[in-house]
Formats: C-alpha cells, sequence, structure tokens
C-alpha cells in the first residue's frame, strides 16, 4: 500500500510539475482542467447523483471553467470573494459536525469549492513574470504540508484535530505539516528571489487553510458513508483525495500575495 502510495505520488507530482512549469498556460489550463472535472465527478458521487445527472454536473462545470477564463478585475474579485466567504462557512461546518447535508446542498457546495480554486490557479499560472513558478510554489507548498502531515501523525500523532469528521487526524501532524511547508516556501522565496520571511509567513498560512479543505472533503464523504472519494489513483484514493486540500489553498495563496506585497 505505502509503495503503491508513493509510487502514484511521484508519477501525479510530475506530470503536474511539468506542467506547470514547463508547457504553455492554456496546456497548463487543459491539464489542471482534467484534474478538476475528475474531482468533480466524485464529488457528483457526495451529490447522489446518477449517472446522468454526474455527466450533465460535469458538462455545467465545464462549461463554467471555460466561461472562467475569460475572467478579469471585478470578475475575478467576486469569485475569490465567494470562495473566501465558503471556506468560512465550511469552517463553521466541520466545527459543528456531525450534521446531515442534502444532495443539493452538497452539490451547490462542490462549485463553490472546486470552481474557484482551478479558475484562480489558472489565472495566477498566466499572470506576471513569475506566475508559473508562483503557482508551483503553491502546489510545493501545499504537497510538502500533506508529506509533513502523514510523516509526523504517523511517528507522533496523539491528539485527535477533528475526531467526528476524521479520525486519523491529529494536531502533531498539522504542526508537522505547518513545519515543512514553511521549508518549502522559504526554499522557494531563495529561488525566485523573494522575501524569504514573508513566503514563509504565506506558506504556512496557506497550508493552515489547505487542512480545512481536506476537512471539508472528509466531512462530505462521511455525510455519504465513502471512505475515499474515488479509485483513481492507487494508494491515495480519487483524484479529489490529492487536490482536497488545494481546493482551500489557492484562494487564500492569492490574497496573501497581494496582501504581502509578493506580486504587483
Amino acid at each position: 500500500m505505502l509503495a503503491a502510495r508513493i509510487a502514484t505520488a511521484l508519477v501525479f507530482g510530475v506530470a503536474v510539475t511539468a506542467a506547470l512549469l514547463y508547457a504553455p498556460s492554456s496546456v497548463t489550463a487543459v491539464v489542471l482542467a482534467l484534474l478538476w472535472l475528475a474531482g468533480v465527478w466524485e464529488w457528483a458521487g457526495f451529490a447522489q447523483l446518477p449517472a446522468v445527472g454526474r455527466f450533465a454536473y460535469m458538462a455545467v462545470f465545464a462549461i463554467a471553467m471555460a466561461l472562467s477564463w475569460w475572467l478579469n478585475g471585478q470578475g475575478l474579485q467576486l469569485l475569490l470573494a465567494a470562495a473566501l466567504l465558503w471556506w468560512l462557512f465550511a469552517f463553521v461546518l466541520v466545527i459543528r459536525y456531525p450534521r446531515a447535508f442534502t444532495p443539493t446542498f452538497v452539490a451547490l457546495a462542490g462549485v463553490v469549492v472546486l470552481l474557484p480554486s482551478w479558475a484562480l490557479l489558472v489565472r495566477l499560472h498566466r499572470e506576471g513574470a513569475l506566475g508559473a513558478e508562483l503557482a508551483f510554489t503553491l502546489l510545493l507548498i501545499v504537497w510538502a504540508a500533506d508529506v509533513g502531515a502523514y510523516t509526523f501523525g504517523r511517528l507522533l500523532g496523539r491528539t485527535k484535530l477533528a475526531p467526528a469528521v476524521s479520525p486519523g487526524k491529529t494536531w502533531e501532524g498539522v504542526t508537522g505539516g505547518l513545519l515543512t511547508a514553511g521549508l518549502a516556501a522559504g526554499a522557494a522565496a531563495s529561488w525566485l528571489e523573494l522575501p524569504v520571511s514573508r513566503l514563509v509567513i504565506l506558506g504556512v498560512a496557506t497550508a493552515l487553510i489547505s487542512v480545512l479543505g481536506d476537512l471539508t472533503q472528509s466531512m462530505f464523504k462521511r455525510n455519504v458513508g465513502l471512505k475515499d472519494s474515488g479509485k483513481l489513483l492507487p494508494g491515495h484514493g480519487g483524484v479529489l483525495d490529492r487536490i482536497d486540500s488545494l481546493t482551500a489553498a489557492v484562494p487564500v495563496f492569492v490574497v496573501g500575495l497581494w496582501a504581502l506585497n509578493l506580486v504587483s
């Protein structure tokens, strides 16, 4: 199981890294869209949609993604604001869980979880001289946080983080994830010649909010009695099990870049 997890992570990581750092933004957008649409299919399962409903849900998302490619200015700001408001609300839902969610609510939640994260990540990739590098830095921070949380949680985990939502997660794991995310952000700052302290602060904040993305997906999985979002990725489960942290991390990272004057 561990070997399959490592092998899948390596293949997934290399493919996404190549798309982010070496492909034109239009190609990167398509690669990420395929991943996100696979996640949309899995999210439709959380909403208990039948096969026809899942295809319709994906079709609506694909159209929305295509339209969001052309968003700028106020449209992007509204999308970002919607995402940030959702994650504040999601925090409350996670704290108050368990409670039942209707299929309609779950389906609508999928829109604000998945659409803004894809659109903002793609826009970050195509903006400015360091767009591609900053998009990759975001993924590097989240990946480092995941690895750190998994490692520290397995070795030192004792204190449960949110047992009603995700019994396996611990505060020790979260702490380890924040440490490794900070290290990754510091390394990226040196690579990109950006202020190290500011990017480390942003990296730690991004890693912290990424935990909420993970917990939110776990909450919706438990709502319908699922262990994994799917079976596409050996050792990991579904695509959502790999991008759940990113869905929350993207809007916070984008806001942080602006707030900390890391981009103009």
